[in-house]
C-alpha cells in the first residue's frame, strides 16, 4: 500500500496530537491494570517480562527497564508473583540471581484485555506505507529515548 494522502501538520499540532494519545493510553492502561487486578507500574513491568520472551529478565534488568530501584522491583515482583503473573527461576549461570518468567495463564489474560486494541492498531498501521511506518517507528523510538532522558532528569533533581 502506498499510504493515504494526509494534510500537512505543524509541530504544535503534532505535539497536541501526541499529548492526546498519551492521555488516552494512560487512562487505558489504568483501566487495563484495574481489570487485571494490578497497578499500572506492575502491569508495565509484566509487559517488559512479556517482551523479553524466552530471554528471561533478572530483577536488575527489570529495574533498569522500569527506571525503578532494585528495592522497588522486589516489591513489584512480590505482587506479580502473589497475583499469579510471574514465577522466579534460578539463574542457571549465577545461583545468586533469579530470572523472571511469565505464567502462561496470565499471558492469556493480558492478551485478552489488549486483543481488540492491538487489532485496531494493526488496522491503523495497514493504512500506512512501509516508508511511512519507518518514519513512525523512528519517531516512536527517538521520542521514547527523549522520554527516558526526561525521566532521568526528574530522578536526578526531584525538586526541578
Amino acid at each position: 500500500m502506498d499510504g493515504t494522502p494526509r494534510p500537512p501538520a505543524t509541530p504544535a499540532q503534532a505535539l497536541s496530537a501526541m499529548d492526546h494519545l498519551i492521555a488516552a493510553h494512560l487512562i487505558g492502561q489504568q483501566e487495563a491494570a484495574r481489570r487485571l487486578g494490578l497497578n499500572v507500574t506492575d502491569l508495565t513491568c509484566f509487559g517488559f517480562v512479556l517482551e523479553a520472551g524466552d530471554d528471561l529478565l533478572t530483577a536488575g534488568d527489570l529495574a533498569a527497564r522500569a527506571h525503578v530501584t532494585t528495592g522497588a522491583v522486589t516489591g513489584i515482583l512480590n505482587r506479580l508473583e502473589r497475583a499469579g503473573y510471574v514465577t522466579r527461576r534460578p539463574d542457571p549461570t549465577d545461583r545468586r540471581r533469579v530470572r523472571v518468567a511469565a505464567v502462561p495463564a496470565a499471558v492469556s489474560r493480558v492478551e485478552a484485555v489488549y486483543a481488540s486494541h492491538y487489532q485496531r492498531l494493526a488496522a491503523l498501521f495497514s493504512d500506512y506505507s512501509p516508508e511511512e511506518l519507518a518514519v513512525i517507528t523512528d519517531w516512536f523510538t527517538r521520542a521514547t529515548a527523549l522520554a527516558h532522558e526526561s525521566l532521568e532528569d526528574l530522578n536526578r533533581d526531584p525538586e526541578a
